[in-house]
C-alpha cells in the first residue's frame, strides 16, 4: 500500500466534492458540472480504496466496474450498487460531449452529491477498519 498515493486520491476526491457543493450555493448552479464532479469524487474514493489494497486501477469511469473490483476485496461494497451509486457514471461520460448535452435538474444535482457523499462515507469507514491513518486529511 502506498499511503501517499491513497492520500492523494482522497485529496482529489475531496476537491471534486467541494467544487460540486460550492457550485450548488450559487444563484444558478451549473448542474452538469455539479453532477460531473460528484461522479469524479465517487470514482476517486473507489480508486483510492483499490490502491490501498494494492489492486491495479482499471482505466475506466464506470462506477459499476470499480465497485465490482472493490467487491473482490470486500463484498460489502455491493451495498453501493444496491443504492444506485453506479448511476453517477452517466455524468462522467454522457454529459461531457456536445452531441449528448444534458443539463440535470437541481434535484438530480442534489442526489448526485448525496450519492458521492455516500461513497465517501462508505470508503472512509472501510479504510478506517483496515487502519488507514487519516491524520492531516480534512475529511
Amino acid at each position: 500500500m502506498n499511503e501517499a498515493t491513497v492520500r492523494n486520491w482522497i485529496r482529489k476526491a475531496e476537491s471534486d466534492l467541494k467544487v460540486a457543493k460550492d457550485e450548488m450555493l450559487t444563484e444558478e448552479p451549473a448542474t452538469d458540472a455539479v453532477c460531473f464532479h460528484a461522479q469524479q469524487c465517487a470514482e476517486k474514493y473507489l480508486k483510492g480504496f483499490l490502491v490501498f489494497h494494492g489492486t491495479e486501477i482499471p482505466r475506466t469511469h464506470s462506477l459499476a466496474t470499480l465497485i465490482s473490483e472493490c467487491m473482490k476485496i470486500d463484498s460489502d461494497f455491493q451495498i453501493l450498487i444496491q443504492e444506485g451509486v453506479d448511476m453517477l457514471t452517466d455524468y462522467a461520460i454522457e454529459i461531457r460531449y456536445v452531441d449528448d448535452f444534458y443539463f440535470p435538474s437541481i434535484e438530480e444535482a442534489h442526489e448526485a452529491i448525496r450519492l458521492a457523499e455516500r461513497v465517501k462515507a462508505f470508503v472512509i469507514d472501510q479504510l478506517r477498519i483496515k487502519g488507514f491513518p487519516f491524520e492531516g486529511l480534512n475529511i
